[in-house]
């Protein structure tokens, strides 16, 4: 195995800021989150024009910190919101760029990630990967159905952090991730989770499937959904940010800090305390629902993510699930190590790096599609 020191650069857009970080091996030596005015971006109405602006942002912090890019050995990308891909590596090509430009599966601002390697890869001669891409999805085809053909689950639960945290868990029992069963619960501005089992994310309860969380409406009857979308008070838009954004704790009290709503029951907000509990009661019952994904067999039932550090919230959910298993806190999130630490697996060799190859409906190859992109 190779040990000499790689140096690793990971790139990671968020709502409104950009994360940079730059590793030498497992250690980050330097850090920078480059915040992001909303007036600068108020007239972006798609992800991608925002690229210019944050790649500015980003070259103009490289200058002054005097981080030479041609000594990189890697940039490794968060990855982004992109059709047709499983958990891991991916070498960030003209292809990613293109799907990501022009064809992308949402309006994700961390999908600029991969198109910000790919520039600069190409500029300064050195390899660009993404990694556990928020898209990612593992699981076998029989789970993605639904009670509708027309219908078709999406099986991704934060992909990133769940992992990395589950992979943290597994050496601290002594054992490969590949050989245990986890349950992930990532809990923050929405709630997703996770049974990993075989190194995957086999079954996951997205958020707008699971619990409310403090930005999600999460599951609700769809026959409301359905009446509220035909009652003529909302257009479709609304509806979606209704339900992604100003659901949830949102809805409820105006805020989307969790430590809001903790203060309000601190000052005897007997309402806030109970909706608090029952969003608690939701992500164990959550839980319950994914630990019958392999018959009960739980290694260990793992809450991460930034309301992982409520221990109101947390230890009335660990009350509800700790007969399943033993439940590990992991509070926050470790986005920017899992990106390095899978960039490092891979220049070791330790895994793989695939190729992109998805294609939109209607195109035989890339250079049919690239002709159309072009024009």
């Amino acid at each position: 195995m190779n040990q000499s020191v790689k140096k690793i650069l990971t790139i990671n857009p968020g709502s409104t800021s950009t994360k940079l970080a730059l590793f030498e091996n497992e250690t980050e030596v330097l850090r920078k989150e480059i915040l992001i005015r909303s007036e600068d971006i108020a007239h972006c109405t798609r992800m991608i024009d925002q690229l210019d602006i944050r790649l500015a942002s980003i070259n103009a912090f490289i200058q002054e910190a005097g981080i030479d890019l041609s000594k990189l050995d890697m940039i490794v990308a968060r990855g982004g919101s992109i059709h047709g891909i499983r958990s891991g590596a991916y070498n960030v090509d003209k292809h990613v760029e293109t799907i990501l430009r022009y064809f992308p599966r949402s309006q994700h601002v961390s999908s600029l990630a991969a198109i910000i390697a790919y520039q600069l890869s190409q500029e300064y001669g050195i390899p660009a990967i993404f990694y556990d891409a928020p898209s990612a999805d593992d699981a076998d085809e029989i789970m993605h159905y639904t009670g509708l053909p027309e219908s078709k689950r999406f099986v991704t639960s934060h992909c990133l952090n769940s992992k990395m945290v589950a992979r943290q868990v597994a050496q601290e029992l002594g054992k490969p991730y590949e050989e245990c069963n986890f349950i992930t619960a990532h809990l923050g501005g929405g709630i997703t989770m996770a049974f990993h089992s075989g190194g995957r994310m086999i079954d996951t309860l997205l958020d707008d499937a699971g619990p409310m969380s403090p930005q999600r409406a999460g599951r609700i009857p769809v026959t409301d959904v359905i009446n509220l979308c035909y009652s003529g008070q909302y257009t479709r838009m609304e509806m979606m940010n209704k339900m992604r954004g100003k659901g949830g704790l949102s809805a409820y009290f105006g805020v989307q800090d969790a430590r809001d709503v903790e203060a309000m029951i601190a000052e005897g907000n007997e309402f806030a305390r109970d909706i608090y509990w029952y969003m608690a009661y939701q992500i164990a019952k959550g839980i319950g629902e994914l630990s019958v994904v392999q018959k009960g067999k739980i290694d260990r039932i793992i809450l991460t993510g930034g309301m992982a550090y409520s221990k109101m919230l947390t230890d009335w959910i660990i009350d509800r699930v700790s007969f399943l298993a033993p439940v590990v806190v992991v509070p926050g999130e470790r986005e920017m190590e899992a990106l390095a630490l899978g960039g490092l697996r891979v220049l070791r060799g330790e895994e793989p790096v695939k190729t992109y190859t998805w294609l939109p409906e209607g195109y035989d190859s890339f250079e049919q599609l690239l002709e159309d992109c072009d024009k």
